[in-house]
């Protein structure tokens, strides 16, 4: 998003649909794209919740996970149109923090969703799935389906120092019953069971071309965890090609609605399913409060996760594809 101050602010009012009236409730939310499903339905959740409560949306994204430059501008231009709440899922947790303090000395309220910043708090609040316990969801599962099988493990990460990929990554781990950090750890850890470690970026070209990768590496690779559904369908088709898709167990982290299609027709064996509908409806209803109040939320708000699998296994609890399909990201 590296348009003029002028176009980029007139992009976020054609946004919202119409002219903002002098007394209406302005939201803004601001995700790391436009394209990925995830935030697609994080917005669907905010415009919903923004209609039904007589407020103003604004919306704006980076151009790809990562485009810092992106949100900053969006944030200076959504407090410009008059945001007193700005929601925000950063793509860069460290690089965002002064951009945030900024706004929050003007006086806006700001609360990440789905992402935290580093430290953490530095946002007014966070909605958002415990990470690390959907790692340790589908490790869980991923230990019970090798039935004792010496694990082979590649684990196609986000990027470095992301706080949501070394979540989901280390508990993973821990999930499996393998060493591993501490959830409040932005490193990824690793154990002599991980024979390949890559970064996917959430992307399925990206994906793709890690498992092929890995596979080069260690052909023997038996268990992959990927950072997301769009990575595990990248590494689906690696495998695949490679004709090594039925003796791989692929786990995974999102529970959209083509994830737990996926999840049906056995491309992932697992995934923890995760609900940006609810953390963006519940973002929208908290700045319309601090609009009416002055009350500011505060804190960590676990916006849940459930694991969804095909085939249920003994000592897992999980749920089954029609209730992971029902329940796809906060879909009533």
């Amino acid at each position: 998003m590296q348009l003029k101050h002028a176009t980029v602010l007139a992009a976020l009012l054609a946004s919202a649909g119409a002219s903002i009236a002098a007394d209406q409730v302005v939201i803004g939310l601001i995700t790391k794209t436009e394209t990925n499903p995830f935030f697609v339905k994080m917005k669907e959740g905010a415009a919903a919740a923004a209609q039904a409560n007589g407020a103003k949306l604004l919306s704006g994204a980076g151009k790809t996970d990562g485009d810092n430059a992106g949100q900053v501008t969006a944030i200076e231009n959504m407090m410009a149109a008059g945001a007193k709440t700005i929601l925000i899922t950063p793509s860069d947790s460290k690089a965002i923090v002064p951009a945030i303090k900024k706004a929050q000395k003007k006086g806006v309220m700001v609360i990440a969703l789905d992402s935290p910043t580093d430290p953490a708090d530095a946002t007014d609040a966070l909605f958002a799935t415990d990470n690390y316990q959907a790692g340790v969801l589908i490790g869980q599962y991923a230990k019970a389906a090798l039935a004792g099988k010496p694990a082979k493990i590649a684990t196609l990460d986000l990027f470095p120092g992301h706080p949501v990929g070394a979540q989901r990554h280390n508990g993973f781990l821990k999930g499996f019953g393998l060493a591993a950090p501490e959830a409040k750890s932005n490193e990824l850890g690793k154990a002599p069971e991980v024979v390949c470690m890559a970064d996917s970026f959430g992307d399925p070209a990206k994906g793709q071309t890690a498992m092929e990768n890995c596979l080069q590496k260690n052909p023997e690779i038996n268990l992959v965890y990927t950072i997301n559904e769009p990575a595990a369908a990248g590494a689906f088709t690696a495998l695949k090609s490679a004709g090594k898709e039925k003796n791989v167990v692929i786990v995974s982290v999102d529970g959209g609605c083509e994830g737990v299609k996926n999840v049906g027709a056995g491309v992932i064996a697992a995934t923890s399913q995760q609900y940006p509908l609810k953390m963006a409806s519940m973002g929208v209803e908290a700045g319309i409060a601090y609009a009416k109040t002055g009350k500011k939320v505060s804190g960590y708000t676990d916006t849940g996760v459930t694991l969804i699998s095909a085939k249920p296994l003994a000592g897992v609890d999980s749920k089954d594809v029609k209730t992971g399909t029902d329940l796809c990201w906060g879909k009533k």
